[in-house]
């Protein structure tokens, strides 16, 4: 009987170590549900980033405990913000996906890497309390969790702005830098789909007969002069205004006064600088002296009136004066240095 109760003893001791050591294999929210549920959430999204939200962060990061089988690459977004198209917010957010969607495909064979690395991305009205969280406080934001990381207001795994100069092509380089996965070459789509590319082909076929007649009869707008004339006007006109310098350096049309916000600045003192209305302002003089200067050798020397051509002649010099001074002046007032004429010795 004593020997009953020792083993029944003993038994009672086992069974209780047994259910203590297989509790936490029976958690719901153990690391292979985690993950299982992730790759869920993945499954369902077309470029395979993840929508999270408060929940979700303390689900997949704060809930589970480090080292965690995953990392995850947070996009932090915000549409209240879309209208400020400095910030770039969905032009990154397309290029997210596209990163996301490229190493979805890279990685297909390989089951093992590609459950190490999924992509979210969580949006401020649905998820202030995470915004908090991470400390994030400035949009655009890109962060990389690691398996590793304890604390989401550890900042280490924060992308800079360098890390997405380049798009997704340099977001590719943080992430296999950071994580040691490959992400392999973007996979971008094609500017055109096949079907768009058939339809093309077939219209030029098609139309390919009444173009070759239409050439051959010089009824082409290429063959139109009034045509040649106004792209000569237009590539002078954008030349002398600096357009090139303006799209270079994405220079903005006019600036608010520091002194006074309701006013605008359309002329900037400095050499350093230049606004586009300014160079729209220049190009329309040059345009204008340009303009004037061919009709005079090209129309007014077929006017017969001598009193016409004279008139004519005078309201255009007039006009030409009046615009050249205009831009020394300009030119004067931004750089300081002043342009005055020198006359021959004998003329003084």
């Amino acid at each position: 009987m004593a020997i009953n109760k020792k083993l029944l003893s003993l038994l009672l001791l086992v069974s209780s170590l047994s259910s203590i050591a297989s509790s936490p294999f029976s958690d719901p929210d153990s690391d292979s549900d985690l993950t299982n549920e992730l790759i869920s959430l993945r499954s369902n999204s077309e470029s395979g980033v993840i929508h999270l939200d408060d929940h979700g962060i303390s689900k997949f990061l704060i809930s589970s405990p480090t080292p965690r089988p995953y990392s995850i690459l947070v996009f932090f977004d915000a549409t209240q913000l879309h209208s400020k198209t400095e910030l770039r917010l969905q032009e990154l957010r397309r290029e997210f996906g596209l990163l996301s969607a490229t190493f979805l495909s890279n990685n297909n064979n390989n089951g093992s890497d590609l459950n190490k690395l999924f992509f979210c991305e969580i949006e401020f009205s649905q998820s202030q309390s995470s915004f908090k969280r991470f400390g994030v406080n400035a949009l655009p934001h890109i962060r990389l969790v690691t398996a590793s990381t304890s604390k989401l207001s550890d900042e280490s795994g924060q992308m800079d702005q360098s890390d997405y100069s380049r798009l997704a092509e340099s977001m590719a380089e943080f992430v296999e830098q950071r994580t040691k996965l490959t992400v392999g070459p973007i996979q971008r789509p094609p500017f055109l789909s096949k079907a768009q590319i058939g339809v093309i082909v077939a219209m030029i076929v098609i139309a390919t007969p009444f173009v070759i007649r239409r050439i051959l009869r010089g009824e082409t707008l290429l063959h139109d002069h009034r045509l040649w004339l106004s792209g000569a006007i237009f590539v002078y006109f954008f030349s002398v205004a600096g357009t090139m310098h303006n799209i270079i350096r994405k220079m903005p049309m006019f600036l608010q006064d520091r002194n006074d916000p309701n006013k605008l600045v359309f002329f900037y003192q400095g050499s350093g600088m230049q606004l586009g209305a300014e160079g729209f302002a220049v190009g329309f003089l040059y345009t204008v002296v340009g303009l004037l200067l061919a009709f005079v050798t090209n129309v007014l020397v077929r006017v017969r009136n001598l009193n016409v051509q004279r008139l004519v002649m005078l309201v255009a010099l007039v006009v030409s004066s009046w615009a050249v001074k205009q831009v020394v002046y300009l030119d004067n007032w931004k750089t300081g240095y002043g342009i005055h004429p020198y006359w021959p010795s004998s003329w003084q």
